[in-house]
């Protein structure tokens, strides 16, 4: 991917610098980035998107005080569309939850909850021009709660069902000239996985660790050349691209080559700095993952994250 034309001048605000953690609430803490200005090398269009889904945002170090000075602690989950103008950066929503840490939210933990998931969406929503759905629980009722069935079950892990010995790997900037045709079939409906999706940040070059899963159905399409697809998902190991950007460039790449009926792409990040973030992109509303998209449902995360 080509990233001579990316601008970080209103992202780098935060990434890459030293950071005041300050004690009282403030939104202006908040740093929003364009879609378009990552969209560019993929030909998408904010006007004309090609898919729908979200990004689905969980930050694992939420606090505030109760009017008594009693910690609470809680887990955020966020959740808004992937047809907004602006994303949300993510050190400045870490920066934006640490502010709630020493701040007088409420009369008892329920209350520090609302405080912050109102405050949150209110915020969030007008940061990014979008509506933001935002849930925040306490960490102890959360950590108890049953959870939906494992995501990603049923898919086909490529590194442990294809046989790798001898096979070299080379490519580690994303090259969609690996992806190879496998069969022209009728009626297939294929579920893929990988644990080896790598990128790093835009800004800071820092690792990002993912799992991917590829859902695809057609009545008459070509099916992926299944070590060409792990091959294709290792060659992003070296970019530099936000979350965002790497799912958008998967679905778009998997879409032009094969030319499904049906696709769904979506990319399970581990957690850095407290939060993780999830995208997800499909050509109907259908194959999107209902539980990354229920603001109030948890679900098994991959032992990476």
């Amino acid at each position: 991917m080509n990233e001579a034309v990316l601008d970080n001048s209103r992202i780098s605000k935060h990434l890459g610098q030293v950071s005041e953690y300050k004690s009282v609430y403030d939104p202006r803490l908040l740093v929003n980035e364009p879609r378009a200005s990552n969209r560019a090398h993929i030909n998408v269009s904010d006007d004309d998107l090609p898919f729908v889904g979200f990004d689905t945002w969980n930050a694992y170090e939420v606090s505030g005080l109760t009017d008594d000075g009693l910690p609470v602690a809680g887990v955020a989950k966020i959740v808004y569309s992937c047809d907004s103008k602006y994303i949300v950066e993510s050190k400045s929503i870490k920066l934006y939850f640490n502010s709630f840490n020493m701040h007088h939210c409420g009369g008892d933990a329920q209350s520090v909850m609302k405080f912050i998931t109102t405050q949150a969406e209110r915020d969030l929503s007008r940061l990014l021009e979008t509506e933001v759905r935002v849930h925040v629980e306490e960490a102890c009722v959360a950590n108890h709660e049953p959870t939906s069935s494992e995501f990603g079950s049923e898919y086909i892990t490529l590194e442990k069902h294809l046989y790798l010995d001898n096979t070299t790997f080379d490519r580690y900037q994303e090259d969609p000239q690996l992806l190879q045709v496998g069969f022209v079939k009728h009626d297939f409906d294929v579920k893929y996985h990988s644990s080896l999706l790598k990128s790093n940040c835009r800004v800071t070059s820092q690792p990002d660790w993912g799992d991917v899963y590829i859902h695809m159905r057609g009545t008459a399409s070509a099916t992926p050349d299944e070590l060409s697809l792990l091959r294709y998902i290792v060659s992003f190991r070296d970019e530099c691209h936000f979350h965002e950007e790497i799912c958008e460039t998967l679905y778009s790449r998997l879409m032009n080559k094969y030319v499904p009926d049906e696709l769904c792409v979506t990319c399970l990040y581990a957690r850095r700095g407290g939060i993780d973030i999830n995208p997800s992109r499909a050509s109907h509303e259908h194959m999107l993952p209902e539980q990354l998209g229920d603001i109030r449902s948890l679900h098994h995360k991959t032992s990476k994250q």
